[in-house]
């Protein structure tokens, strides 16, 4: 599986693909990066379009080329795009920016930029997590906060102020007008935007210790479905109309999951990076038409490319729509990247396209992923 690398001189704590307009049929060709824990850390915008080359014959497409970069305050501890010019972004700082990508004049400006957005009473607090769903902006802190903006509107439109006691690491929409977060006490918490109170409507935990969440996304098109990744490298998913408790668990890595994200347009694929310096690509090979990480039970960790049979079983716990016999099922695991042991702090797949970067000082691409 080839993979690009390309080094940057900068630890990538972030990388996000452009999106592509629903109808086009190109794969993507832009993507975003930012860093963090360097003297001075950039937004950078990297293109991996064939720049008049003709290196695609022999299978070699060249390196990413870098488009343009701005400074930014603070590490950069997540992005996302609001839309095909504008990307959010969150620091360290607890500010939270709009920058705008002229792919004309290849410029990158501010279009908004609030402050302070998380803080405690005597000091600035991190900003750990954002989620866009254009014009709305969700971010998540240190400081236990929800804020909604508007891309359009100078304050906050919602606070919810002490969300949580403790940290909030991740955000992710599961509806509209809901949205979810996960935090360091090892719970998932349901939010209704829809109600006016400060209270969650609904609260998932893993049993036993509180290992901290790290990262959520949801399922694109089983919406109740959710995977989240742990400070201990464990893999959860979770039916969040079903109980208060995971269906399934895998031990997938061996130190603290960055990133979770189900392929957007197949989700039977599934992609988790990590501390430990590895890139997995989790896939389905089952009989049954469901991937076997949605069949419940816990499941036994995992070599390259091994085929992984649930141990014990959770059935009582799986929906009818969870069909097929999990026996049948098995979920094959690749290693995406050649053995590291710098972390990999972030991953993003699109149409057939994957970006990785890592504390490494490299970036890696990958634009032949088979899904």
């Amino acid at each position: 599986m080839e993979s690009n690398a390309k080094y940057v001189s900068q630890k990538i704590s972030k990388t996000r693909w452009r999106p592509i307009s629903s109808s086009s049929l190109q794969q993507p060709d832009i993507f975003v990066t930012g860093s963090w824990d360097n003297e001075d850390n950039k937004i950078s915008f990297w293109s991996i379009g064939n720049h008049g080359g003709s290196g695609m014959e022999d299978g070699f497409e060249g390196d990413p080329q870098l488009l343009c970069e701005q400074k930014h305050d603070g590490d950069v501890l997540d992005l996302q795009f609001l839309d095909q010019e504008r990307i959010v972004s969150v620091s360290s700082t607890g500010a939270v920016s709009i920058f705008r990508h002229n792919p004309n004049t290849q410029a990158i400006s501010v279009s908004q930029h609030w402050a302070r957005a998380h803080q405690y009473p005597c000091d600035n607090a991190p900003c750990t997590g954002v989620v866009c769903s254009s014009p709305e902006i969700v971010t998540v802190g240190e400081d236990g906060r929800i804020n909604v903006f508007r891309a359009d509107q100078q304050g906050a439109i919602r606070v919810i102020e002490n969300a949580d006691s403790s940290t909030i690491h991740a955000v992710t929409y599961l509806r509209t007008t809901e949205i979810l977060t996960v935090n360091s006490i090892g719970q998932l918490k349901l939010w209704d935007f829809r109600q006016q109170g400060n209270s969650p409507s609904q609260i998932l935990s893993l049993s036993g210790d509180r290992i901290p969440l790290q990262c959520v996304d949801r399922h694109p098109n089983q919406q109740h479905i959710v995977a989240t990744g742990g400070q201990d490298g464990m893999l959860c998913v979770w039916d969040v109309r079903q109980g208060n408790t995971p269906f399934s668990l895998m031990e997938a890595h061996s130190a603290e999951m960055w990133e979770v994200h189900f392929h957007p347009s197949n989700p039977d694929h599934l992609f988790t990076c990590s501390e430990d310096g590895s890139l997995l690509h989790w896939e389905t090979s089952s009989q049954s038409d469901l991937p076997s990480f949605l069949q419940g039970g816990r499941n036994s960790s995992m070599t390259s490319r091994s085929a992984m049979a649930p141990v014990g079983s959770n059935q009582s716990l799986v929906n009818a729509w969870l069909s097929g016999d999990s026996s049948k099922s098995r979920l094959e695991t690749t290693h995406m990247l050649p053995s590291q042991t710098l972390s990999v702090n972030s991953v993003d797949v699109l149409g057939q396209c994957l970006v990785c970067g890592t504390d490494g000082e490299a970036i890696f691409v990958n634009r032949q992923i088979p899904v």
